[in-house]
């Protein structure tokens, strides 16, 4: 069995499937489950203390206020896509289906590895993946795993489609300014695959939610079209990723217990019936103060963030691969809830089909 990332494996008590009979509430026609997934992560650990010998900080202040211990960094010659391509073929083994069988390969991520061409079609081209349509999802940030979900899951409303391939990367060591202990303790480089294929009625995807709201508090500033890359921007170093960490609590804190109670409501199940909440891996105190919210016990969310710190598309995707290698059982609930910059959230409900 795997080494499991996160910290805990609650168990509660089997409730009974009460499967519905169908997956309208997700306004489904054709249900959509989980078939397999796949996880990278670089070799290279970066502890807290590698940090304080240049920056002004120290491992209880970055563990107090985020959980982190430690996270893994990409090494300098690889980039995005290499991570991408083994989550993808771990994906692929797993569920037993051939690259030359996908049907489309949906990429999300904030670090492609260049503006032009696109990441996905990189990936599709490593793959073999010869028929799949290669979509890019560059601008969801942390709350791309469950955007992307979403676009698979539609995509798989095509009777022609049977396969679908969600990958979820970043390689947030590439877009966190050295000099900033704002940013560069908070994030590390991952990269998640779920394979989605057709599914039995009353199970996969049950239901979901998104919520989105313009703002400025989590970004990027140069390198678009309105601040282009230039001599000055990078003296400037707007480059890299500029966060107000109040505005990243505040919206968190409430749009995540919010959009999960919805999807909930909506796929009418129980709080206290989910097995496994699976949320954006951000930080650890974010994490119980959501679950304190919806009065669920915080054992019930699985962490991986004190050992990969942020890994922002792959996040979700951490905790859903550690929780399919480590035992689900056959109906039971999961809920995906995670937001990015933008601001962009969302959350999803799966029932697991473990006939797979």
């Amino acid at each position: 069995m795997p080494h499991s990332l996160f910290q805990t494996t609650p168990t509660i008590p089997d409730r009974g499937l009460a499967v519905r009979p169908s997956n309208a509430a997700a306004g489904l026609t054709r249900p959509v489950a989980i078939r397999s997934t796949g996880l990278h992560i670089p070799p290279r650990v970066v502890t807290n203390e590698e940090l304080t010998r240049t920056l002004d900080t120290s491992d209880e202040w970055i563990t107090t206020r985020t959980g982190i211990r430690e996270r893994r960094f990409l090494a300098d010659n690889l980039a995005t896509s290499d991570m991408c391509i083994d989550a993808a073929r771990q994906a692929l083994s797993r569920g037993g289906v051939d690259p030359a069988e996908l049907d489309a390969i949906v990429l999300t991520t904030f670090t492609p590895d260049q503006p032009l061409p696109s990441t996905a079609l990189m990936v599709k081209q490593a793959l073999g993946a010869h028929r799949a349509i290669p979509l890019d999802l560059t601008q969801a940030a942390c709350a791309g795993g469950i955007y992307a979900l979403l676009v698979a899951a539609h995509l798989l409303q095509n009777d022609s489609y049977s396969n679908v391939l969600v990958i979820g990367a970043d390689a947030g060591s590439r877009a966190t300014d050295p000099l900033d202990r704002g940013t560069r303790v908070f994030l590390g480089d991952a990269a998640g695959a779920v394979l989605l294929v057709p599914g039995a009625a009353g199970f996969g995807l049950l239901a979901w939610d998104t919520g989105d709201q313009l703002s400025y508090e989590v970004e990027i500033p140069a390198g678009g079209s309105r601040l282009p890359t230039s001599p000055l921007t990078a003296e400037n170093r707007g480059q890299y990723l500029k966060m107000q960490g109040k505005a990243v609590w505040n919206m968190a804190t409430s749009r995540l217990p919010d959009s999960i109670r919805k999807t909930a409501l909506r796929a009418e199940v129980e709080l206290d019936d989910i097995r496994y909440f699976l949320l954006h891996q951000a930080n650890l105190n974010i994490i119980k103060e959501a679950m304190q919210s919806l009065g669920m016990p915080a054992e019930r969310a699985l962490t991986t963030v004190g050992r990969l710190g942020n890994t922002a598309a792959a996040s979700m995707f951490t905790v859903l691969h550690e929780a399919m290698a480590n035992g689900l059982r056959h109906g039971d609930l999961l809920m995906m809830s995670g937001i990015g910059a933008g601001f962009l959230w969302g959350s999803a409900c799966f029932r697991h089909d473990g006939r797979y």
